[in-house]
């Protein structure tokens, strides 16, 4: 475990959301997570596992699983509808509501992340 200070963990876990959410998001799951579940799945199980990593060198093993299940089920209900939403976006080329919805999917991950890193901290 590393003790940093809340804004560093924060800095943290917005640094792996990203990893887990854009760098190791591949093809077959950015296309298809709007309309299969195992691919959208598979993408919130490779955000979990990074996400998890990271969440036990900041808060220990047993915290980590809490935080990592909690996120992992808010990722996976947030990009259930914002990918549906954005698919139909992008097929009209409605490029504005499209960046719109995309830009209004991350910043609900990363209030997730905030509070759920609150809750770690403030226990």
């Amino acid at each position: 475990m590393i003790a940093l200070p809340p804004f560093w963990q924060l800095v943290a876990l917005l640094a792996t959301h990203w990893v887990g959410d854009f760098v190791l998001q591949t093809n077959f799951q950015a296309s298809n997570k709007n309309k299969r579940l195992d691919a959208l799945s598979l993408h919130v199980a490779t955000y979990t596992a990074t996400l998890f990593v990271v969440a036990v060198v900041l808060f220990g093993l047993m915290p980590a699983i809490t935080f990592a299940v909690v996120n992992a089920a808010l990722h996976f209900v947030t990009d259930y509808i914002t990918s549906r939403i954005s698919s139909k976006l992008w097929a009209k080329q409605n490029w504005h509501r499209f960046f719109v919805t995309i830009g209004f999917d991350q910043l609900i991950h990363q209030a997730t992340l905030a509070s759920t890193l609150w809750v770690m901290v403030a226990r």
